[in-house]
């Protein structure tokens, strides 16, 4: 049966449905796919016989029984609650509302928690990104990128993080345009905490989302998936400073794949903030950036983003890239930490972050405290 997305408005039931699905630990986004793929809508899925459920290519026997007992970790109505508190809002892929890039993306989530207006970002943003401990000039040229993208009318986007992020978040607010903060924790959350205000400007002026539920803390292994939202929202990414294990690193390789401009702003050399940066462009991984001039110069966006190679999500393998299989192989049944599958494969820290964060994506790998992986 095909997934039934008619981008029909949904009733209070059938919106229910799709966060009940999503509210059962283990179903992901992958998974999520897979079972509109087979059922056509949530609603049905959660109403399946439990061998229809466990004949799903890819769907654990332990994961079937879940999904049939709705064994969901709070009951869908009280999310709704929460989030109108907080005069908030649940889109899903169904929805018109939801972003059609983000939408094109790999492994979309299959619903985002809004507070704001995302219609600004609708044709793509510019994601500004970078380092936490930003220097001087990394706060010079955050300001300077924020307000003149925004004045020009584009969408900011980033993370809501310390330094670069949200120094490009007020500039864009300051300069009277549209900035969008992508979370990684619930949007009842205030993460920083030293950002609770920021975060109440930007839902006024802009929006803040989340394809975490009401309540979830800002667990560290959300931020590294929350990049990916971030590149997804976007036409384009500037890093403006990174070092090599910056998460930056990790946005501007979703762009990359998901076929995005990626820019950089050039560095000292040699020194470790603006590492990552000289590396993307070292590699021609990046456009050099040194104003937005740069983003807003006839033709430097191109055409609007095509759809990229596609990842199979509904099969079983998953479409796994050659490294991202020689990692799974090297997770074992014992917990693996990610130092020894650095030795191991042969790739390098930044690498193997990103491909392991595809294997999450993919529900093929899971990460435990320590960043230490088991298979999912």
């Amino acid at each position: 049966m095909p997934m039934d997305l008619d981008n029909a408005a949904l009733s209070r039931e059938e919106l229910l449905d799709w966060l009940g699905l999503r509210l059962i630990p283990g179903v992901g986004g992958v998974t999520f796919a897979r079972l509109l793929d087979a059922f056509g809508r949530p609603g049905r899925a959660l109403g399946a016989p439990l061998e229809a459920l466990s004949a799903v290519p890819g769907l654990r026997r332990t994961l079937a029984e879940a999904i049939s007992r709705r064994a969901w970790s709070e009951e869908p109505s009280l999310q709704l609650e929460r989030l109108a508190e907080v005069g908030g809002r649940v889109i899903t892929l169904a929805d018109p509302e939801y972003p059609p890039l983000l939408a094109n993306a790999f492994a979309p989530p299959p619903l985002l928690f809004v507070r704001g207006d995302l219609g600004p970002c609708r044709e793509g943003g510019v994601a500004v990104v970078g380092s936490r401990n930003m220097t001087t000039y990394g706060q010079r040229m955050a300001a300077e990128l924020g307000r003149d993208l925004a004045r020009a009318g584009l969408s900011v986007i980033s993370g809501l993080a310390r330094g670069v992020d949200g120094q490009a978040h007020r500039a864009a607010l300051e300069a009277g345009g549209h900035t969008v903060g992508v979370l990684g924790c619930g949007l009842d959350v205030a993460y920083p905490p030293e950002h609770a205000g920021l975060i109440e400007r930007m839902a006024g002026q802009g929006a803040v989302v989340s394809e975490f539920p009401m309540g979830s803390p800002p667990a560290q292994a959300n931020f590294p998936v929350r990049n990916r939202i971030i590149a997804g929202l976007s036409r384009a990414v500037v890093v403006v400073e990174a070092g090599l294990r910056s998460g930056a690193l990790i946005t501007a390789r979703h762009a990359l794949e998901e076929n995005r401009e990626v820019f950089a702003v050039p560095g000292l050399a040699g020194l470790a903030s603006s590492a990552g940066c000289n590396e993307l462009l070292r590699r021609n991984a990046a456009q050099l950036l040194e104003s937005a001039q740069d983003i807003l110069a006839p033709g430097a966006l191109g055409r609007a983003p095509s759809p990229a190679r596609p990842r199979a999500l509904l099969s079983q393998d998953d479409g796994l890239l050659p490294e991202e299989r020689a990692l799974l192989a090297l997770v074992g049944p014992e917990p693996t930490h990610v130092d020894q599958l650095i030795r191991r494969s042969g790739l390098d820290a930044q690498s193997v972050a990103h491909h392991l964060l595809n294997l999450e994506l993919a529900e093929r790998v899971r990460q435990l405290a320590g960043k230490r992986y088991e298979l999912a």
